[in-house]
């Protein structure tokens, strides 16, 4: 198996997603004025195209984890990159928001690239060494989250439209390179049952809540991701009020700490969590983010930010040991269902917080403490942390073929999973 190639493919992969996405962030406002005709109908037009493709990612996200694991990894992979190139071409052609609506509705679908990136990951790197994958992963993602927005801001001035051809562009030219480069991770097994019952996204959460320990991880996760989109989805507002901060700061604090996240992750993490074990990285990351979060609350000056950013760049450290966890804790024939069911579990936190945190925010912003919504995102995080704490540490997941030299010895060893027979 040509695993350096296939681990390129996948950073490349990653950073592509990021960068076409951060391609459009600063023009899409433009967009969809110019199509609308209507500022606030734009405004209305751009939270239903959000929240659609989270709806439909968090409904097709564990089918398409569960596809992986019966059909292998690099089919559904291509698909999905498809789907988006198809999105962002769509993006730059429509005449119309019914238009927009309808092929971002289809990218919801097709947004397996993280589930299958994360499966693969769990294929083709020796358990020891997937926490630094994972971290190259969130090194990738930051690096394309950096470049992104930039070269869109600068094409956009050209052509309100040339940002979605551009990433139109990078995400077809990604699904040929893949073609021709990616080598399948597994051949995938026809044995995998696939029933409405185990690819639905509430069965395939019911299915990972039955099994003790990546429950456990799995709410631990949603507690962290709640958290994250929090911060995410307020920031930039919480920076204009408490600092008066203008846009040209903000988009150099905001990419100064991608920056040193993606430095972070490429560099530190494999070796940090190969130190202290996936659970004690895991719990030590998401008490660095408790830290980080409650301490922004009562931020006051500029220093104090930059130095709660940094304790918040070494807390990044959890989300790779907690995947490397999940990714021990289960077999290999059931990793693509797993990451699509913790997949669906982030795209729900992303579709329902920013609407929650927007209005929390307005009414802490009423009363003059535009800190207070980072007290509710340090309560989610202490209790990721306090999950994760409780939860036992991983052990070799029965039947899992990468400790068996031959497939006839995996499957003499398969043990009946939540997953088997729906």
């Amino acid at each position: 198996m040509r695993r350096a190639p296939a681990l390129s493919f996948l950073l490349v992969t990653v950073f592509l997603d990021m960068l076409g996405l951060g391609l459009i962030v600063p023009i899409m406002p433009a967009l969809m004025a110019a199509v609308t005709e209507d500022a606030t109908a734009a405004v209305r037009w751009s939270g239903l195209l959000g929240s659609i493709y989270g709806l439909l990612q968090f409904v097709v996200s564990p089918l398409l984890g569960r596809l992986s694991d019966r059909y292998g990894r690099r089919p559904v992979l291509l698909v999905s990159l498809s789907c988006l190139g198809v999105d962002w071409l769509a993006h730059a052609l429509s005449p119309g928001p019914w238009t927009l609506l309808l092929f971002h509705a289809l990218a919801g679908a097709g947004a397996g690239t993280y589930t299958v990136v994360n499966a693969y990951i769990a294929d083709v790197t020796e358990p020891e060494s997937r926490a630094h994958a994972y971290g190259l992963v969130g090194a990738a993602f930051g690096l394309g989250f950096v470049a992104g927005p930039t070269v869109g801001g600068l094409l956009g001035t050209v052509d309100v439209r040339l940002p979605f051809f551009a990433a139109a562009v990078l995400s077809l030219a990604n699904v040929a390179y893949g073609w021709f480069v990616l080598p399948e991770s597994r051949p995938g097994d026809r044995m995998t049952p696939l029933t409405l019952r185990a690819a639905n996204p509430v069965g395939s959460l019911a299915a990972l809540l039955r099994r003790p320990v990546l429950g456990r991880l799995a709410c631990a996760r949603l507690c962290s991701d709640i958290a994250r989109t929090t911060h995410q989805s307020v920031w930039t507002f919480f920076l204009t009020a408490q600092f008066a901060w203008s846009t040209a700061q903000i988009g150099v604090v905001m990419a100064t700490g991608a920056l040193a996240s993606a430095v972070f992750q490429a560099r530190a993490v494999g070796p940090v969590v190969r130190l202290l074990g996936d659970k004690r990285a895991a719990v030590a990351g998401s008490l660095l983010g408790v830290a980080s979060l409650g301490g922004t609350a009562f931020v006051s000056a500029p220093w104090m930010l930059y130095t709660l950013q940094a304790v918040g760049v070494i807390g990044s450290i959890g989300g790779a040991a907690v995947l490397s966890w999940i990714s021990r804790t289960v077999r290999a024939d059931e990793q693509g269902t797993v990451h699509g069911a913790v997949t669906g579990i982030g795209s729900v936190a992303e579709t329902l917080v920013p609407v929650a945190a927007g209005a929390v925010f307005g009414w802490s912003l009423a009363y003059g403490s535009p800190g207070l919504i980072f007290v509710g995102a340090a309560t989610f995080a202490a209790t990721s942390a306090l999950l994760l704490a409780v939860t036992p540490g991983h052990r070799r997941a029965v039947g899992d073929t990468r400790a068996a030299p031959s497939r006839v010895r995996a499957r003499r060893h398969r043990a009946p999973t939540a997953w088997s027979g729906l």
